[in-house]
Parts: C-alpha cells; structure tokens; sequence
C-alpha cells in the first residue's frame, strides 16, 4: 500500500502551509484589509523602483530551493507509489 506516502506528503504540506500562515499574521500582512481593496486604483507612478539587495537575493534563492523541494518531493512519492509492491 502506498497510502502511507501520500499522507505523509500531505501532513507536510499542511504543516508548511500552516507555518507560512503562521509567519504572516505574526509580520502583519493581514493588518491593513481596508486598504488592500483600493490597491488597484493606485498609480504605479507613486512608488519607486526597489533596489535589489543582498536579503533580497537570499530571498530568491530560498525561493527557487523550496520549489525545487517540493518538486523533488513530488517525484519521490510518485515513484516511492509506483514502485511499492502490491
């Protein structure tokens, strides 16, 4: 049986998902809903262009290592399911 494998893969998407959400009511990114509804009204002309740090890189990076991971873990289930006897 290969069921074992998808509930694990699920529990650690959950788990994931939940730590993200976690991460960001803790950093206020749901403070301010009033404001968000007139976000397309803004003109782009207001904000200026944002420089590329070094956080920023590190952000991008961890980014693509967590899409690959969870690609990778993506592919490992489905051979792990496929290979498992029956």
């Amino acid at each position: 049986m290969y069921y074992p494998y998808f509930v694990t893969y699920m529990l650690i998407g959950f788990a994931v998902s939940l730590a993200v959400f976690l991460w960001a009511v803790k950093n206020g990114q749901f403070s301010d809903q009033q404001r968000a509804r007139f976000l397309p009204l803004v003109g782009d002309a207001e904000e200026k262009p944002v420089e590329a740090t070094r956080r920023h890189r590190y952000e991008i990076y961890g980014l693509g290592f967590l899409v690959f991971a969870g690609l990778m873990a993506t592919v490992a289930v489905l051979v792990f399911s496929l290979m498992a006897p029956t």
